[in-house]
């Protein structure tokens, strides 16, 4: 299915330049992109993640239902505190990533551009008897990224999910430009994905394919809660948790610098040692020039990969650091 693109209006400001891909729509930097990496990380600017969903839950019944359909507990979920939980199939594979926080009458999330519709079809097919109400807000609202430190004050009234590395705030779409002259320097969405990736942090459709389980992503310590049944999929996280391992694991690459170019999404990882035909033992799932790391990646390789093993990611000379235990 084909998404629909948001653009942002913020793309008309001074070096804006587009991205590609999955954040078609918003600006992937403005001139600088090493500059852009250390103001995140210094705590200044924002960043534009208005081609994102935004979908919003009403109702009584709401964090009751929602803790009947998602890996994470939310039945008691405090105003205010942030969350994220998963969408699993029936054979445990991940669907959705939601990335969640209620404000005390309505449960806000944002996901990956254009999968709000496909969500909102679930949501909707499993509303049964509950008191709820499913709505997509992306044309009313669009997210903006704070950085962890930043001093930008925002409303009290608008929804804001705070998180260790910032803040996530879902802003009137009609206010995005007036908010952006208050709040600071902009920041592309590449500079935010260095530091993901610097982080761990996976995305949905980067480091997923349409077989991945929350397991091979280290998903089990941020957006599975081990404790509670009742959601779609579940047989599955339990079964490989308790008795088994993941098929693969992910794991962060430090690149080669020499190399000019990055190795992109879904090129083969292989063993240093079999050389650059040799068989693939994973894929690249997410890659970036770091401003203090150099060339960084993520992959996906398979669980019994040496933990210690030189590979090549695209022919680049890498070396791993392990983020799911194999």
């Amino acid at each position: 299915m084909q998404r629909q693109t948001t653009t942002s209006p913020l793309l008309s400001l001074p070096g804006a330049v587009p991205a590609e891909g999955p954040d078609e729509g918003v600006a992937a930097h403005y001139g600088d992109l090493f500059r852009e990496q250390r103001a995140l990380a210094s705590g200044d600017g924002f960043v534009d993640l208005s081609h994102r969903g935004v979908v919003a839950v009403t109702g009584q019944d709401r964090l009751a239902w929602l803790h009947l359909l998602l890996t994470q507990h939310v039945s008691d979920l405090p105003p205010g505190r942030a969350t994220e939980a998963l969408i699993l199939s029936a054979h445990g594979h991940i669907e959705h990533a939601l990335y969640l926080v209620d404000d005390g009458t309505t449960t806000w999330m944002h996901v990956e551009p254009g999968t709000q519709g496909e969500l909102i079809a679930y949501l909707e097919s499993m509303k049964f008897f509950y008191q709820v109400d499913v709505s997509d807000r992306t044309g009313e609202y669009a997210v903006v990224h704070l950085p962890a430190g930043s001093i930008a004050a925002v409303p009290e009234d608008w929804p804001v999910r705070e998180v260790p590395y910032g803040r996530d705030v879902f802003v009137p779409r009609g206010e995005l430009e007036d908010v952006a002259r208050r709040i600071g320097t902009p920041v592309g969405v590449l500079a935010l994905e260095a530091l993901r990736i610097e982080a761990h942090r996976p995305r949905l459709g980067l480091e997923t394919d349409h077989r991945t389980i929350p397991h091979e992503l280290g998903w089990l310590d941020t957006a599975v809660h081990l404790d509670k049944g009742c959601y779609r999929g579940q047989e599955t996280v339990a079964r490989v948790h308790n008795l088994g391992r993941p098929p693969r694991r992910l794991v962060f690459l430090h690149l080669d610098g020499s190399e000019v170019r990055l190795p992109g999404h879904g090129a083969a990882v292989r063993l240093a040692a079999d050389g650059p035909d040799g068989r693939p033992v994973g894929t690249v799932t997410s890659s970036a020039r770091h401003w203090e790391l150099g060339p960084i990646a993520l992959a996906v390789i398979k669980r019994n990969t040496p933990v210690d093993a030189p590979l090549l990611a695209d022919g680049t000379a890498a070396s791993q650091e392990t983020v799911v235990e194999p």
